[in-house]
């Protein structure tokens, strides 16, 4: 058997590559180099225009060339970058190098010792990797997490009055409404996705040990700190001023905790669209060309869904492991993190694909409102709790003297299939006042959902 040509390893790279390819614009190796380009560049342009060391600042053609490394960072440099790194064995160094021979090409000899000035591998590593887990993040997750936020709440206003029997504990229960069920979901991911929006990406440069200890031995006249914090910010990040050789990586334990947050919702969302389907609440839209079963011509499976959960158990499993990793480092540096890291676009990949496929799922699902109807005209013994409560209250009015409504339900209900006219029969023997029997004579279980359809509007944004 000859072998087969290079494949990708992991399916996201290969079966699922388009549904995630926009974070590889990012998390991918490639995007974290040209975000090491970007770092060195800012902090060498940081440093001449303020004339660090006798420098001079550079003209603005000389400037816009340098920033225009970054923004055309294509193949070529990914290459280059990667032969540079086949000799230094280091990838940070590689990128540096790669800066200097700009410079001699741009003819800026004279300020390349100013590339990398008194760095730390981590001083570019920390910011780089906050810039691209914030882009992935911003770009590329969140508007996917929004898309499917605003398809579920469009159906929890569409379905807003769809009476739904609920099943507490898997049993017949008070009747709740479709589109009440969906705004639950769409006010969890809210309430999660507003706290994974308000993320602060924290930044540190301040040398091999968190100690300014090489900027003070060049200069101690300055305020390294000050310096450290202008630059960090002006990244658009939050500076952290107390460090070791690398940046805790707490306010990332805190990111990722919230995205597997978010992915334990989206899982029960999956879960109960697959429940639901299964009940027959929901029926799926055939599509074209489609096969649910390779020996069963009727089926269509929900394929969307199940596809969802398992990917974002994948993804909670990984992003759990990442909180738990990177917050830690022993004494002032170890390199766990670096690993580790490496693997950030695969936990948010899983969950983008997720995303992909509940959002997909949720446009090739209808409401069967004749399966819902049918349900709940089947279940008149859940009107108990409904009568018994108006009894409690006519007691309490003094316009009943019955004793133990509760009781008096659970003997007639419990474990029985009780319809319209025993009820009514019931309710017409009760001793309560005439308004509050015309009212239980005239509920049925499709009206009996309480504010279920008004409870939608506190989903609105």
């Amino acid at each position: 058997m000859s072998p087969l040509p290079e494949q990708p390893l992991s399916p996201l790279d290969g079966r699922y590559r388009s549904a995630v390819a926009g974070l590889g614009e990012h998390l991918s190796e490639a995007g974290l180099n040209r975000a090491r380009v970007q770092v060195e560049v800012e902090w060498l342009l940081y440093l001449t225009d303020n004339e660090f060391f006798g420098s001079t600042r550079l003209d603005a053609t000389q400037a816009r060339s340098l920033r225009q490394l970054v923004a055309d960072f294509g193949q070529a440099d990914i290459d280059e970058l990667a032969a540079l790194e086949a000799t230094t064995r280091h990838d940070v160094k590689a990128v540096e190098y790669y800066v200097r021979k700009r410079l001699v090409d741009l003819g800026l000899t004279d300020v390349a010792e100013l590339t990398h000035f008194a760095c730390t591998s981590e001083d570019v590593n920390n910011l780089s990797y906050a810039i691209t887990i914030r882009a992935a993040v911003s770009d590329v997750w969140l508007p996917k997490a929004h898309a499917v936020i605003d398809a579920l709440y469009e159906r929890a206003v569409d379905h807003r009055g769809d009476a739904m029997l609920a099943h507490t504990h898997g049993q017949p229960a008070t009747p709740t409404t479709v589109g009440k069920e969906f705004a639950v979901f769409v006010s969890r991911l809210r309430r999660v996705v507003g706290q994974i929006e308000a993320t602060d990406y924290l930044g540190k440069f301040s040398g091999a040990t968190g100690t300014f200890a090489a900027h003070v031995a060049a200069d101690p006249t300055r305020d390294w700190p000050a310096i450290s914090r202008e630059f960090v910010t002006s990244l658009g990040l939050s500076w952290n001023p107390l460090t070791t050789q690398i940046e805790p990586h707490d306010w990332q334990a805190e990111l990722y905790q919230r995205v597997s947050h978010a992915n334990r919702i989206l899982h029960n969302l999956a879960t109960d669209v697959w429940t639901y389907i299964s009940l027959g609440y929901f029926t799926q839209i055939p599509q074209a060309g489609a096969t649910g079963s390779s020996t069963m011509p009727h089926k269509i499976n929900p394929i969307r869904f199940e596809n969802a959960e398992a990917n974002l158990e994948l993804s909670s499993a990984l992003l759990d492991s990442l909180a738990a990793t990177l917050v830690t480092s022993r004494l002032q540096r170890d390199l766990t993190d670096s690993t580790t890291q490496r693997n950030i676009g695969v936990a948010l990949g899983h969950s983008l694909l997720a995303l992909d496929n509940i959002l997909r799922g949720l446009g090739e699902i209808a409401v069967n409102t004749v399966r819902l109807e049918e349900d709940l005209d089947d279940n008149w013994e859940i009107l108990g709790e409904a009568i018994q409560t108006v009894i409690r209250a006519e007691v309490t009015a003094g316009r009943s003297s019955i004793a133990d409504p509760y009781a008096m339900l659970k003997e007639l209900t419990r474990g029985k299939r009780v319809g319209q006219a025993e009820l009514v029969a019931f309710v017409r023997s009760l001793d309560i006042g005439e308004e509050a029997m015309a009212r239980l004579v005239a509920l049925t279980p499709a009206g009996y959902a309480g504010l279920a359809s008004e409870l939608v509007d506190y989903a609105a944004e």
